[in-house]
């Protein structure tokens, strides 16, 4: 899976990770553990670029964009442009998001790191989770 850290040519962080898991979930292919387009970070990026989730899933679906398309789509709800200061906020918010206690530990758990307090981000928390995953799916 793409990072939710990581952003594409338009800076929007976490966007070609929503990209890739709705176009898995379109066709079939997103593993059942995945939500194709979740409340947390998924809802966070079309909430924060104003894009309605069931137009977004049906471009996803009936069009199966690649990536640059699906920003050139974006761009296009969007008037040509995106607000700097709302993906600014949007990108703060993702890289900031902190995952609960019980949340923390089970992931670390998961992966056999000590829970010292400090990996907090839910970025890098659930990057050690895709991690955990595909090692126990495809390598274990």
């Amino acid at each position: 899976m793409i990072s939710s850290g990581i952003a594409g040519p338009l800076g929007v962080l976490h966007l070609p990770r929503l990209w890739q898991k709705t176009s898995l979930a379109a066709t079939g292919q997103l593993h059942d553990d995945y939500p194709g387009c979740g409340k947390g970070y998924d809802q966070m990026v079309l909430d924060g670029l104003g894009l309605d989730r069931e137009e977004f899933l049906a471009f996803i679906k009936d069009s199966k964009p690649s990536y640059p398309e699906t920003e050139a789509w974006v761009l296009s709800k969007k008037g040509g442009s995106l607000d700097a200061e709302a993906v600014r906020k949007l990108n703060a918010a993702i890289a900031g998001y902190i995952h609960d206690d019980e949340t923390r530990k089970s992931i670390l758990g998961d992966s056999n790191i000590e829970d010292n307090n400090t990996i907090k981000e839910a970025v890098n928390l659930n990057n050690l989770d895709d991690w955990k995953a595909f090692h126990r799916e495809v390598l274990a």
